[in-house]
C-alpha cells in the first residue's frame, strides 16, 4: 500500500494532536507537512520525522498533494485561496462556515477535489441515514428536536453535524431548514408550529460530542443517537478522506461520497 502525504493544519489545537497521532499509526498516510499560526508554541517543533511546524501557507501546502483542515473560519479561507493557486486537494472538517468561507472552498473545487464534512465519523455518517429515513416514513406531524452536547471549549454552536443531521431531516421531508430550523426559544413563543426543527446546543465539561435527533408523536417517540468517546474517530475518519480524494477530479465530496454510501 502507498502511503499519501498529508499537511496537517493546526497541529497545536485538539484536532491537530489527534491528526498527528492517528498518522502515526496508519499506513495509507504520513505527515509532511503542518502548519500552525505564527504564535502559536509548536512553531519549529518536529510533530513527525523530519517534519517541523511553519507558518508559512504556501511552504506547507507544498509539502503534500492534501492537507487536513480542523482550525477557523479564516484560518481556513487563507488556506483555500493558495491551495486553489496550487490545485492542492483538501479535506475541511471546520465548522461554523459563513457564506465567504463556502464560497472559498467552492473556488477550490473548480480546480481540485475536496472533502467537507461537519463529521468524519462513521457512526455519524450512518446517523445521518437513519435520521433521514425516520424523517420520511413519520413525516413532518411528528416534532423534531435535535440536542447536542460538547466540551466547553467548543466555539460554534450549534454543532456542525447537528446542522448536518437537521439538513438531512429537512431533505427528506421536503423541507428548507432555512424555513423550518428553531435555534433558540425564550420567553412567550406560542405554540410550537408543525414541521418545526428544534436544535439545542449544550456546552460544557470534555465530552467529546454526543447528538440525539427526537421524533415525537402522540403517545411515543423515537430516539436517533451518536456518542462519541473519543476524538481518534475524527481524527482517523479525516485521514481515511485524505487518501481517498487524492487524484480524484475537481469537485466538493462529503464523507458519503468517501465510504460508499451515498445513494
Amino acid at each position: 500500500m502507498s502511503s499519501v502525504a498529508v499537511t496537517i493544519l493546526g497541529p497545536s489545537g485538539r484536532m491537530g494532536q489527534a491528526l498527528i497521532a492517528a498518522a502515526a499509526a496508519r499506513q495509507d498516510v504520513h505527515v509532511a507537512g503542518a502548519l500552525d499560526r505564527a504564535d502559536s508554541a509548536e512553531q519549529g517543533k518536529e510533530v513527525a520525522p523530519g517534519v517541523t511546524v511553519t507558518a508559512l501557507i504556501d511552504a506547507a501546502l507544498k509539502a503534500a498533494p492534501v492537507y487536513v483542515d480542523f482550525t477557523t473560519v479564516a484560518s481556513t479561507m487563507a488556506v483555500a485561496q493558495a491551495a486553489r493557486a496550487r490545485r492542492i486537494a483538501a479535506v475541511i472538517g471546520t465548522t461554523g462556515l459563513g457564506a465567504a468561507a463556502e464560497e472559498s472552498l467552492d473556488a477550490l473545487a473548480e480546480v481540485a477535489p475536496v472533502v467537507v464534512s461537519p463529521n468524519f465519523s462513521v457512526g455519524v455518517n450512518l446517523m445521518l441515514g437513519l435520521v433521514a429515513q425516520a424523517a420520511r416514513a413519520l413525516g413532518p406531524s411528528w416534532d423534531t428536536e435535535i440536542v447536542e452536547l460538547h466540551h466547553k471549549g467548543k466555539r460554534d454552536a450549534p454543532s456542525g453535524t447537528a446542522i448536518g443531521i437537521a439538513r438531512a431531516i429537512a431533505t427528506a421531508r421536503g423541507q428548507e431548514l432555512a424555513k423550518v430550523g428553531r435555534y433558540s426559544r425564550d420567553g412567550d413563543i406560542g405554540p410550537r408550529p408543525e414541521g418545526e426543527i428544534g436544535v439545542v446546543a449544550v456546552r460544557g465539561g470534555d465530552v467529546v460530542g454526543e447528538h440525539t435527533a427526537y421524533f415525537l408523536g402522540p403517545g411515543e417517540r423515537v430516539e436517533v443517537s451518536h456518542r462519541a468517546t473519543d476524538r481518534s474517530i475524527f481524527a482517523h475518519g479525516a485521514l481515511h478522506a485524505a487518501a481517498w480524494v487524492v487524484g480524484k477530479p475537481p469537485g466538493r465530496y462529503d464523507m458519503l461520497d468517501v465510504l460508499g454510501m451515498k445513494g
